[in-house]
């Protein structure tokens, strides 16, 4: 696969084309873009999808991580093209400020739980923004990134201008929106697009190692630093963190996993930890 050939999106599908639906394999939801036709392309009818099956996945405690894939070979070549601007366009403010995508985006986004983009092919446009709302990005060393509006003259949802600057930071997201280039994973690992990148041969089975590993550690830890981070991503203020710090501060005096991990670690042993979600102090 060439970084410079342009995926062929979506043009003139119908809007019913595509699903996404969730597989669970043990404490790992497996979220999957289902629209390999059109390599993955987000029709208006699956962004719409996001936010019930994120809220059901964020709700269900046997789902420790949550993966986002997309089917076949390819991760998302983006938004449906066809429908793109009734997709941005937002009925209740009348405006084109991200519609259907933003909401999604932000779903992902405030989803407890550590969320985990596995990308592999194409990761185009829309498909980006929900790659970079994932609080880690895996890709395969065959995938192919581009962040797009420029080839088709809109200007991309602040929710996802926010997120490029705040991974790649603002030249390089100049770059990347001003030309609209296809980078590789290597230079999309440089750049800040993804966290890591894993041989082709093994990759979905590296993929659920790793979901597996995140869903056997302590997820009072791995919550509680997930809202810190994003608060300081967010630009939260001294005082705002400080808050946040002292609930979660509060949440350990009531969590068995602080014991669990130290009695284990002194009798080198595994540990089992059990807290779920927040508890009232």
């Amino acid at each position: 696969m060439s970084a410079g050939t342009a995926p062929v999106a979506a043009a003139g599908a119908g809007e019913t084309a595509g699903m996404l639906r969730i597989e669970r394999l043990g404490p790992v939801a497996v979220l999957i873009m289902d629209n390999p036709a059109m390599r993955n392309a987000i029709t208006q009818g699956m962004w719409q999808q996001f936010e019930d099956l994120l809220a059901e996945l964020d709700a269900d405690d046997s789902v420790k991580v949550v993966v986002v894939r997309g089917a076949g070979e390819h991760f998302s070549a983006g938004a449906d093209i066809a429908s793109v601007q009734r997709i941005l366009h937002d009925p209740a403010t009348g405006h084109s400020d991200g519609g259907d995508i933003t909401v999604a985006e932000n779903a992902l986004a405030r989803l407890r739980k550590p969320t985990i983009a596995a990308i592999d092919g194409y990761c185009v446009g829309g498909g980006w923004q929900i790659a970079g709302a994932c609080d880690i990005r895996l890709a395969s060393e065959r995938a192919v990134y581009g962040i797009t509006p420029a080839k088709i003259g809109i200007v991309y949802p602040l929710s996802g201008i926010k997120k490029l600057v705040e991974l790649a930071g603002p030249a390089t997201a100049k770059y990347l929106l001003f030309s609209g280039d296809f980078v590789d994973a290597q230079e999309a690992l440089r750049l800040g697009l993804a966290t890591k990148v894993l041989d082709l041969a093994g990759f979905w089975e590296a993929v659920h190692a790793y979901a597996l590993l995140l869903s056997a550690r302590s997820q009072f830890s791995a919550q509680g630093h997930k809202a810190l981070v994003n608060a300081m991503s967010a630009g939260a203020g001294d005082a705002e963190v400080a808050k946040l710090s002292a609930y979660w501060q509060g949440q350990m005096a009531i969590s068995e996993d602080a014991a669990i991990g130290v009695a284990a670690f002194l009798a080198k042993e595994t540990p089992e930890f059990t807290w779920l979600r927040p508890r009232d102090v």
